[in-house]
């Protein structure tokens, strides 16, 4: 790759932060995921199975599986 690509694709992906984190903040999504892909998208290293996001497994547990026997 020629050095000004590499250049311009760090800056690309420093774009896509800052409109995650902007996105984020409009949606008043703060949760794991909303911060793993800031995490992601803000560092240096490539993750093959960052997809699929958001994972559900990592914000909690979903309705379904939340215990309503103690509900009154």
């Amino acid at each position: 790759m020629a050095e000004n690509t590499v250049a311009e694709l760090k800056e690309k992906l420093a774009q896509a932060r800052e409109v995650i984190a902007h996105l984020i903040d409009k949606a008043a999504f703060n949760g794991a995921e909303a911060h793993r892909a800031l995490d992601y998208f803000g560092g240096d290293g490539f993750e093959k199975g960052f997809l699929p996001w958001p994972r559900q497994e990592d914000e909690g547990l979903r309705p379904d599986e939340l215990n309503a026997t103690n509900d009154d």
